[in-house]
């Protein structure tokens, strides 16, 4: 089938560091190829067959209208003065609904937009800038629709995301076009992915308003495809930074309580400040959502006034340069050398480390030592990923205080927009 057909995204010939593969099907990053010392890695976990994704479910994919989860219930919804009503329906279990509901859009096909059918949630600037970045870069846009009442979502939604790898900057492709290695104490680009997701309604004259919480839930092991001896595969030995001071709240059934927890105590096991991801490794592992410092927060909205969107707009120059100091997250691994840097314009990231699966369940790729058959025993285990979900806060619309804020609440009168750019870097690893 066409949606599991995979799209292959590569940098130019001059430096071919970096490449990933796009499955229409859920917005799948099915793999994401990073050459560095002689070695072909993949750094997502995930099957080895592109259909497998539709019971490996959200390993890569985007999920949405609403990331992590929601109360099942009948909510009443307000933003500025507008009101719809939405009626949570239940898949993961009958109290809590996961993902954007039974049928999210991790599980739907995603159209790949051609210049014949090109974006309409990217202005005219934009999609020039995407064409014409200076650096080099490899892009798709793909477009989904979601009708009024889909998983009872209130509204039609029509979703468009940009997929981007930007090339490393100029002095960057000469050094690598030089042969010159890495020093043992300095890493040097591969080039970044860059993901951007846009959303509006449609529903004409109507004013509605509708959840809207997207992410990418991809899991990174940048270990796994060394495949040496028989070493376990596991994340702990990562280095993980996250800019953060406090955790959400959960209750017996994970739903957030709307209160937070500050990570900033001695013994805090999420005080995520280049830490060895295995010290203080909680018992059944790390499942939390971490809201950004205040002093490293984004002041890039996620929601736009569509009467300030004109075609000259352009929130993607600084976006697709070659080269960015901003970082939130910081994720390295000595053993193989690389290091991912996240930017992102959303208020905190899930951190996630696989803590459901089961080796006895789905596949593991082949160039992670796996079979790449689904049920042959010898697939991803807890602690084999760490998945990094870049989102505003769980379930925001619910806490009053936020009305009218970041409440992850999207009205006819919006534009929603959402962005994450990960720059993938290597140096010689430790031996």
């Amino acid at each position: 089938m066409a949606e599991f057909k995979p799209i292959l995204l590569t940098l130019p010939s001059l430096t071919p560091s970096l490449a990933v593969e796009v499955l229409p099907h859920g917005l799948t990053l099915h793999r994401v190829f990073v050459q560095a010392d002689g070695r072909t890695h993949d750094i997502v976990i995930g099957p080895e067959s592109p259909s497998d994704h539709v019971t490996q479910k959200y390993t890569n994919t985007i999920v949405g209208r609403y990331s992590n989860r929601i109360p099942v219930k009948t909510h009443t919804l307000e933003r500025h003065g507008i009101t719809s009503e939405f009626v949570a329906q239940a898949n993961e279990n009958p109290k809590v609904s996961l993902h954007g509901g039974p049928k999210g859009f991790d599980a739907v096909p995603w159209t790949l937009l051609t210049p014949e059918n090109p974006p309409t949630l990217f202005s005219q600037a934009e999609i020039a800038a995407i064409s014409a970045s200076s650096t080099g870069s490899s892009q798709a846009v793909f477009r989904l629709e979601s009708s009024d009442g889909d998983q009872g979502y209130p509204g039609k939604l029509i979703l468009e995301a940009l997929v981007a790898l930007i090339a490393p900057g100029d002095q960057q492709r000469i050094y690598q076009a030089a042969g010159e290695s890495a020093t043992p104490h300095e890493h040097y680009d591969l080039g970044s992915i860059v993901l951007v997701y846009r959303a509006k309604l449609d529903e004409g004259e109507k004013k509605v308003v509708t959840p809207v919480n997207l992410t990418q839930h991809w899991g990174f092991n940048l270990d796994a495809s060394l495949k040496e001896g028989s070493d376990p595969l596991s994340v702990k030995d990562h280095t993980l930074s996250i800019k953060a001071d406090r955790i959400s709240e959960l209750d017996e059934i994970a739903l957030p309580t709307g209160s937070f927890i500050s990570t900033t105590t001695a013994d805090s096991p999420h005080a995520h400040d280049a830490k060895r991801i295995g010290d203080k490794f909680p018992e059944k592992g790390y499942d939390d959502y971490y809201a950004f410092t205040a002093a490293a927060a984004p002041n890039i909205p996620s929601r736009i006034p569509l009467n300030s969107f004109t075609p000259e707009s352009d929130l993607l120059k600084d976006l697709l340069k070659g080269t960015r100091t901003d970082t939130l997250v910081e994720l390295s691994s000595a053993k193989s050398g690389l290091k991912l840097l996240f930017d992102s314009n959303q208020h905190g990231v899930m951190f996630y480390s696989n803590n459901l699966a089961k080796a006895t369940n789905g596949a593991r790729k082949k160039i992670h030592g796996g079979s790449g058959i689904s049920g042959n025993g010898d697939a991803y285990a807890p602690g084999t990923a760490v998945f990094l979900e870049f989102h505003n806060a769980l379930a925001a619309f619910l806490d009053p205080k936020n009305k009218d804020a970041e409440d992850t609440l999207l009205t006819s009168d919006e534009l929603y927009h959402n962005y994450v750019r990960v720059d993938v870097k290597f140096k010689e690893p430790r031996l």
